[in-house]
């Protein structure tokens, strides 16, 4: 489909351009969004009778853009998750949460203006444009964490997931160390039935090496 486009498109073109979009870009967003006209001719003259209130409004817009890039340019904004010991998500952070919580702080943001390729589904900071205007992006940090504490240590370059991987190696060296210590004692238990043995096979309280007495120790000839 054909269609005029009212404002710059980002890898589209710029007001007043005429392009070939896909059938269902141009019915379910471009036209109702306001964005594009059909491309006839009655579009057409529509248009150029527009074209400088279009331009105007343009301006004013990219003028509020500009205004609100000065501001959020850099913020960090915190998301609250639960996840397991590695940073792996239980679910994840898709574009309409990020918009609520930018929204939340005073800023307005809609879903469709968060540039993300797919929803975040790790703890930590990650960084995501944010399209104000046409000709205006910006880029926000999302920081997202388990805690807010946890947020605060990740801002200042903190790994939260290494105090579960030191937890766990401290488990695995008290397992091992569990692990020695009983089989020392079952080598002490062993050593000491083994001793135990050598005394009953010689015969307790016998006395091996004593001589017995000769006749001729006793005086007595046996003749």
């Amino acid at each position: 489909m054909k269609v005029i486009l009212l404002e710059r498109i980002k890898r589209l073109g710029q007001m007043g351009d005429e392009v070939t979009v896909k059938p269902g870009y141009a019915r379910n967003y471009l036209l109702p969004q306001g964005k594009a006209l059909r491309a006839n001719k009655a579009n057409r003259q529509i248009f150029e009778a527009q074209r400088v209130q279009l331009e105007a409004r343009n301006l004013e817009l990219k003028k509020d853009a500009d205004s609100i890039a000065e501001k959020i340019d850099g913020k960090f904004f915190v998301v609250i998750r639960q996840a397991g010991d590695t940073g792996q998500l239980y679910g994840s952070v898709a574009t309409r949460d990020i918009a609520e919580v930018i929204t939340q702080t005073g800023f307005s943001i809609e879903r469709n203006q968060v540039m993300l390729d797919r929803p975040i589904k790790l703890l930590g900071l990650h960084e995501v444009r944010l399209a104000l205007h046409p000709e205006v992006d910006v880029a926000v940090t999302i920081n997202v964490a388990r805690t807010e504490e946890e947020a605060q240590r990740q801002e200042r370059g903190e790994d939260v997931t290494a105090d579960d991987h030191d937890d766990e190696e401290e488990q695995q060296a008290i397992g091992t160390e569990e692990i020695f210590e009983a089989e020392e004692l079952a080598e002490q238990a062993e050593a000491e039935l083994t001793d135990r043995d050598g005394e009953n096979e010689t015969g307790e309280g016998d006395s091996p090496d004593e001589e017995t007495e000769s006749p001729e120790d006793n005086g007595k000839n046996p003749d």
